[in-house]
């Protein structure tokens, strides 16, 4: 959290202000402006579903032409990582494509609020996603899910080698989720921030090569903030297929 006065910092934008002080029972429940981006990233979202969709047309405009073919390019990801058994598993995949790209996208507008880049947000998605594929695994094999750390083919002799190195392989999911994610829009938004602070110290004449370099870096982040979304949400549908299929 940035220091008093330390709005200069690069690291000044990540800062978590709060807007209604919330204090229940010494937990500090507080809304703030990650909350605030959150819940309108929820409210685009369903408003661009809904409006999109709304009348449903044979030969669909440019709205419902995009709002099917973002719906087909998970959905389409969804089959080929998990196919038709997991097919009740697909909203959830969606909604966290949904939520993460949009999320992104809105941390790229002037004086808004990036909620990816805090690491209790992303890890609190992974989180969810790692209790949630790891509960399905044992309901669908019961006690037969704890074979899936043992590699298949490998000799019983090198078991408690390769168990444990499997076991920590498969703890580790949420924290790699999570921090993939966070670092990417951490630094990026970190190295715009530390770029643009060059364009008012050169003046008109020097500054326009690090303009020219924010601006290629912006359309580079809005290409890293679809990419995210897409890495996290295929990671998932691997995690949802391991569950279901194992090896």
């Amino acid at each position: 959290m940035a220091e008093k006065g330390g709005g200069h910092s690069p690291l000044a934008q990540f800062e978590i202000k709060e807007i209604v002080p919330i204090e229940i029972g010494g937990l500090n429940l507080s809304f703030t402006n990650s909350s605030l981006v959150m819940a309108i990233t929820v409210m685009l979202a369903a408003s661009f579903f809904l409006l999109g969709m709304r009348r449903g047309a044979l030969v669909p405009g440019r709205w419902q032409s995009a709002v099917e073919l973002s719906y087909e390019f998970v959905a389409g990801l969804f089959r080929d990582t998990v196919g038709q058994e997991g097919r009740q598993y697909f909203p959830i995949v969606f909604t966290l494509f949904i939520f993460i790209l949009i999320g992104n996208l809105l941390g790229m507008v002037p004086y808004s609020f990036t909620f990816t880049s805090h690491i209790i947000v992303t890890f609190a998605m992974a989180a969810v996603v790692f209790i949630g594929v790891t509960i399905l695994g044992f309901a669908k094999h019961g006690i037969r899910f704890f074979t899936f750390f043992v590699p298949p083919g490998a000799p019983i002799a090198l078991w408690p080698l390769l168990i444990p190195i499997e076991i920590i392989s498969y703890l580790s999911r949420p924290i790699s989720l999570s921090v993939r994610l966070f670092a990417n829009m951490l630094a990026g938004h970190t190295l715009l921030k530390v770029i643009a602070g060059f364009i008012p110290l050169l003046g008109i004449v020097f500054g326009v090569l690090p303009l020219a370099l924010v601006v290629a870096l912006i359309g580079l982040e809005i290409l890293i903030a679809f990419l995210q979304a897409y890495v996290f949400a295929i990671l998932t549908c691997l995690y949802i297929n391991d569950a279901l299929h194992m090896h």
